[in-house]
């Protein structure tokens, strides 16, 4: 089993990806950092927190940064994910509470006590990341990987769903994600490029109702908003898996295809925002020189990786 800490928003789209998380053999579910993103950090905490409960988690939640490194916090989505982050299904307060202990605190303690075994999984904003980095910069050398559900290079049109270059938890906090980018850990890009052609249709969200017992019930439920509002922007077969296939790239990274080079994050300007990979070429690109070849998505088995979910979910 792969362990990671799952850095997150929740967000309709990461409930269902922490269910993924949970239900996946392939996963050792180290513990849950909540960023702000989707909505404000006592929401997403709130809602980690009632996931966890409702579902008899083991993972113990830590809160996290409710306030970008640089740039002012910009208002959340509640138009895509409810007012309550989770479609407006009014969770009912959890008992359990976060851990006293700060999540950039908790990274690098985990990624200390498990050295080259723990994958930080992150779909929201990177400013946790950005902030266990601070704490402790030689922690870099001790993860095992960084997965990154955010950016876009803009294959196939897909250049961002804020701006037209900017993807939302890039966007949320450019400089988090440029430090991020930019450290000695093994980072992996899976943005818009590929989640964009991971599409789930109203046929298989209905097997997974069916077939994935509470989980599965659940997941349904709090799509019905998330479905609407892909939907009143004229998608018709369906919305975007974005959180989950970071997760499946985790446990069958084979059903990606992936580029490296150096990446860097717009940080001001009407391109704040942009990620700008420098693959290639026959001189060195000033901005990119010294940092890290990393790794970006730009091919998927859209297909292979849903068919993942739903038999992870109906298991």
């Amino acid at each position: 089993m792969q362990k990671i800490i799952f850095d997150t928003d929740p967000g309709i789209d990461d409930a269902m990806a922490l269910l993924f998380a949970e239900l996946s053999p392939a996963i050792d579910l180290l513990g849950i950092t909540t960023v702000r993103g989707n909505a404000d950090i006592e929401i997403t905490t709130r809602n980690a927190l009632y996931l966890t409960e409702r579902f008899d988690m083991a993972a113990t939640v830590y809160r996290g940064a409710g306030q970008a490194l640089v740039v002012p916090n910009t208002p959340v989505p509640d138009f895509v994910h409810g007012e309550d982050g989770l479609g407006n299904i009014n969770p009912e307060p959890p008992k359990r509470e976060a851990s006293s202990l700060d999540a950039a605190q908790f990274i690098v303690d985990q990624l200390r006590r498990y050295p080259s075994e723990v994958t930080l999984v992150a779909i929201g904003r990177l400013t946790n990341l950005a902030h266990a980095l601070e704490l402790a910069p030689d922690v870099a050398g001790l993860a095992k990987a960084v997965v990154v559900m955010g950016g876009a290079l803009g294959r196939d049109g897909h250049g961002g769903n804020v701006t037209p270059c900017a993807e939302a938890n890039i966007y949320g906090d450019p400089h988090a994600a440029d430090i991020v980018f930019g450290a000695a850990w093994p980072v992996t890009m899976v943005g818009l490029d590929v989640t964009m052609q991971v599409m789930m249709d109203e046929a298989r969200m209905q097997r997974i109702r069916d077939g994935g017992e509470e989980e599965g019930r659940f997941v349904y439920d709090v799509s019905r908003f998330y479905a609407d509002f892909y939907r009143n922007t004229g998608m018709t077969t369906g919305f975007p898996v974005h959180d989950s296939s970071a997760l499946a790239f985790v446990v069958e990274p084979e059903l990606f295809t992936k580029q490296t080079g150096p990446v860097r994050v717009v940080c001001d300007g009407i391109a704040i925002g942009q990620t700008i990979q420098a693959v290639g070429g026959d001189r060195p690109f000033e901005h990119w020189q010294g940092r890290p070849a990393q790794s970006v998505c730009v091919g998927v088995d859209a297909e292979a990786v849903l068919a993942l979910y739903e038999r992870t979910l109906c298991s």
